[in-house]
């Protein structure tokens, strides 16, 4: 399986790298009026995400072009596209330039498993949240199942090496709930990190505890785990996923906001969460 992830890693690699080019310059033609105006004018959405972070974003290796990247953010973007009457296009790039991408309005929105930060709610409009998930066990600590009886909280993780996606809420929970660590390594995705304990290069990764439980499950012999009976503390406000709009457009914000209290009145989010969580598994993800 690390095999496998290596190859799709340095596949997508490439994808994104191509995407970056074209994606990291502003839209030509737009007119003076409002980003929902030129959004409707044009007749497409373009939407930012890294397609990572099963289930809510990730690659079908086995399709081809724009349907290879599924997830119940892709169907939710898909949702907002049909509810606008526009199409919908997929910006694949990393989580880094997800955020700046849509912080210097190089894309409409950012739908990437976006969570509440005060950084981040200065940089960008930040929409209602979409999905609260009942059974949403927050975030944790993996580390290899030999370490266990070593890494107990963040507390025990003085003299490890933690790794973190870069700009995430996981990042935060480092910052301001781990008082100590040997280094802390940035990566641009949860995989990545999952990867870099898995082959010793790393001996904590902080992550959502649903990812890292779909990964071990999908990958029963890669010998990690999550430290059991802890959760890292979190705000009220940090809860719900977002999506990020570029800063100042009121008027888009509240749109998306109308099609988020759609979403989570009917309950629909949560079915394409179940759905491609099964589908993630099947991928060995």
């Amino acid at each position: 399986m690390i095999v496998f992830c290596k190859i799709y890693r340095k596949y997508l690699a490439v994808i994104l790298a191509a995407v970056l080019v074209f994606s990291m310059t502003p839209l030509a033609g737009e007119a003076a009026g409002s980003r929902l105006e030129n959004i409707l004018a044009r007749g497409t959405i373009d939407v930012a995400t890294e397609p990572y972070f099963a289930p809510n974003e990730f690659i079908d290796p086995s399709k081809q072009g724009d349907a290879r990247y599924v997830g119940s953010d892709i169907e939710f973007a898909k949702y907002i596209a049909g509810k606008l009457g526009v199409k919908l296009r997929i910006v694949p790039v990393e989580f880094s330039a997800v955020l700046i991408g849509v912080t210097e309005g190089k894309y409409d929105l950012a739908i990437s498993s976006l969570a509440y930060t005060p950084a981040r709610a200065q940089a960008m409009n930040l929409s209602k949240g979409y999905y609260f998930s009942k059974s949403d066990q927050g975030h944790g600590l993996l580390v290899r199942k030999t370490d266990l009886p070593s890494v107990t909280g963040p507390e025990s993780c003085a003299g490890k090496v933690v790794v973190a996606q870069s700009g995430s809420l996981q990042e935060l929970f480092v910052n301001e709930q781990i008082p100590s660590y040997k280094e802390f390594k940035r990566v641009s995705s949860t995989p990545d990190g999952f990867l870099m304990v898995q082959e010793k290069k790393a001996d904590v990764c902080v992550t959502s505890k649903k990812t890292a439980e779909l990964y071990i499950a999908a990958n029963k012999e890669c010998g990690l785990a999550l430290v059991p009976n802890f959760t890292f503390a979190q705000d009220e406000e940090t809860l719900g996923t977002r999506i990020g709009i570029p800063p100042g457009e009121t008027e888009l914000t509240e749109r998306i906001n109308q099609i988020v209290d759609e979403v989570v009145k009917n309950g629909v989010y949560e079915k394409w969460y179940d759905e491609y969580s099964e589908y993630a598994a099947s991928l060995g993800l």
